[in-house]
């Protein structure tokens, strides 16, 4: 029995188990089976390292504090983050990495770093 490559249709030679022709043909096959998963993951990614910046940007120290409306000027999305970490007190840090920060009172935001 022949096999034939899944992306060219070329006879494959080799191994029995052998599913594409060469690497550039197995890579075309994979890139457009996993193109929109890709493009949500890498636009995800993208946004995340957005919020990470604005976040380093503000708070190159330790601990800061700031406001919503800064935040948002400056294009951070609440809705992304990468953990939550709640204290024994309740008190709910959202964090981009390793950046986090505290709602607080009147739209202010206290900005804290972690150690990495």
């Amino acid at each position: 029995m022949t096999k034939t490559c899944l992306e060219c249709g070329e006879k494959i030679t080799g191994r029995s188990d052998k599913k594409f022709c060469n690497d550039y043909c197995r890579n075309a096959y994979n890139n457009q089976i996993n193109k929109d998963s890709k493009n949500l993951i890498r636009n995800t990614n993208n946004k995340l390292r957005k919020n990470w910046r604005i976040l380093e940007t503000l708070n190159p120290e330790q601990k800061t504090k700031t406001t919503k409306l800064k935040l948002l000027n400056l294009g951070f999305d609440f809705s992304l983050f990468t953990s939550i970490y709640i204290t024994k007190a309740g008190t709910t840090y959202y964090f981009v990495y390793n950046q986090g920060y505290l709602p607080l009172e009147g739209d202010y935001y206290a900005l804290v770093k972690r150690d990495s």
